[in-house]
């Protein structure tokens, strides 16, 4: 007849096990990394998140003395690509370059979504901070966003916007901007970013946001007209046009990022290695150039820290979701 095991025989068991799991996390963590390292990019190749992941790949991969691979699955916002991370094996082996889309506005407005933000990922660092901006065609008229402002107050909807979708994140954002000011413009949806953009420049359409790496040569062109930016500072390559924090509109944010995160349960000396070679390519002056050419600010973080600003994205566009009632299939 078999003894049942006692209360204390149990904790040993556990005690032990957990000993045991944690040497060969710190095993698999010393030679780390021993192959080349995965990188899924959510999003076509060309694009801001691939440029910043392939400067990722690059510069890190110098201090982690490894090849980092790019790899872009694209698709449903970026959600096939985080799905892909989500669902590897939490070695450290594939991570993913998460967004201010794929981490904090797609998971607001989507009603099905194959992955947790939170739960299924491990934050690993922030990398760049990319503002977007605010921008009109030339012949809308308004100099400034006060001007705009006062316009659509004095005739909703008579101005629309384009976006590249229902609840991308530049309608999310545009949306946030009305609740903010007050004013209401007509919604035109778009299968992407480049014929809303080309829409905007056409004059089919009157405002559009999106990120100013994709706008800055029309705004130098002349073919749109800067209001704002939504970033942390005004960016060195627009000095003259304010954030939305200087216009009075803080619950904006401070826009989007490109950050690396891993799948849940990769051992945390792993996540610290990888932490690790992000900032000392953050220090490199080649890297931030790069990253300042394509409008880009360092963001240095510990894995903590974007953890926590992950939450804020996630808290703020679930507040706009709901109050402008926006959901996506």
């Amino acid at each position: 007849m078999s003894r049942r095991p006692s209360g204390r025989s149990a904790r040993f068991a556990l005690a032990g096990l957990f000993a045991t799991l944690t040497l060969a996390g710190a095993a698999q963590a010393a030679d780390y990394p021993s192959r080349p390292i995965k990188l899924v990019v959510p999003f076509a190749a060309g694009g801001s998140t691939d440029i910043v992941a392939r400067l990722v790949a690059e510069y890190a991969g110098r201090d982690l003395k490894q090849t980092i691979v790019v790899e872009n699955k694209a698709g449903a916002g970026g959600s096939l690509g985080m799905e892909q991370v989500a669902r590897s094996t939490p070695d450290g082996y594939t991570i993913g370059m998460a967004t201010m889309s794929t981490h904090g506005s797609n998971p607001a407005v989507f009603r099905k979504m194959n992955y947790d933000p939170v739960k299924d990922f491990v934050p690993v660092a922030n990398v760049v901070a990319v503002p977007s901006i605010f921008a009109i065609n030339p012949q809308v008229p308004a100099k400034n966003m006060a001007e705009f402002v006062a316009l659509a107050k004095a005739e909703p909807e008579r101005y629309s916007f384009a976006s590249p979708g229902v609840g991308s994140l530049g309608h999310v954002n545009i949306e946030n901007f009305m609740m903010l000011s007050g004013i209401k413009l007509l919604h035109v949806p778009y299968r992407g970013a480049g014929p809303a953009l080309n829409d905007v420049m056409g004059g089919q359409v009157d405002a559009i946001t999106d990120n100013l790496s994709s706008t800055l040569p029309q705004v130098q062109g002349g073919k749109l007209r800067p209001l704002a930016v939504l970033g942390m500072e005004r960016s060195p390559l627009l000095p003259d046009v304010p954030t939305y924090i200087e216009l009075g509109y803080p619950d904006m944010g401070t826009g989007g990022w490109f950050g690396l995160v891993a799948p849940a349960g990769t051992p945390q000396a792993v996540v610290d290695r990888l932490n690790q070679a992000v900032r000392a390519a953050q220090r490199d002056p080649e890297f931030r150039k790069k990253a300042e050419d394509v409008g880009g600010t360092l963001m240095p973080t510990t894995p903590q820290e974007f953890q926590a600003q992950i939450e804020q994205a996630l808290a703020r566009y679930a507040k706009v979701a709901k109050t402008a009632n926006i959901q996506a299939d």
